[in-house]
């Protein structure tokens, strides 16, 4: 997700287009590194909205987070658990969700695609992977593990609430399908953005 410290004007993402419309340059974004999400994200937006809104990299979520509120930085983009867990702290203010629906934490906040990016999503994900050539019995015994820990309900409940995780839990042809889509996707982003580490 995108917010803007407290201090800063922007009360949405067309209030930021419009500023970098006005003041190219002006506008600068935090993110935990050069290649994260939030950069990738940012830069796709920033493209499709025909500004350049200016990317200053941290070295993770904390010193990133620290500058916003600090007003050093304008904008943060972040996981839903960097950046919520600062909601509360009314020294932050939610911008835009990039997931395809809104989180229920945050209802009051749009989505990209709400905002006139229609398709644009971005999710922060994790998965569970072992080497190539792992016996196939052992790839389901592991899946099955997994799955049996992350379903218990003080695990779920705990990653919906802290986290704001939604758990898929898919199978292992799933996984590679959606893998392989993210790879493809971010990839181009990348590539033709000539972005490096």
């Amino acid at each position: 997700m995108i917010a803007a410290g407290a201090g800063r004007p922007y009360k949405s993402f067309a209030d930021v287009v419009a500023a970098c419309k006005a003041t190219p340059g002006a506008v600068k974004y935090a993110s935990v590194g050069i290649g994260t999400l939030g950069h990738l994200a940012m830069t796709v937006l920033g493209s499709k909205a025909g500004v350049e809104i200016m990317h200053v990299p941290y070295r993770g979520g904390g010193p990133a987070m620290n500058d916003v509120l600090g007003g050093h930085v304008d904008l943060i983009a972040g996981s839903a658990a960097l950046v919520a867990a600062q909601l509360g702290t009314n020294m932050l203010r939610p911008i835009l969700q990039l997931g395809r629906e809104r989180l229920p934490a945050l209802p009051d906040t749009q989505t990209a695609i709400e905002a006139g990016f229609p398709d644009f999503e971005t999710l922060a994900w994790w998965g569970i992977f072992a080497p190539a050539g792992t016996p196939p019995d052992v790839v389901a015994a592991m899946a099955t593990a997994s799955k049996e820990i992350l379903s218990e309900p003080a695990t779920a409940t705990q990653l919906k609430d802290t986290q704001h995780m939604t758990l898929l839990l898919q199978d292992g042809a799933a996984f590679k399908a959606f893998f392989d889509k993210q790879v493809a996707y971010w990839g181009k982003v990348v590539k033709d953005n000539n972005i490096r580490a």
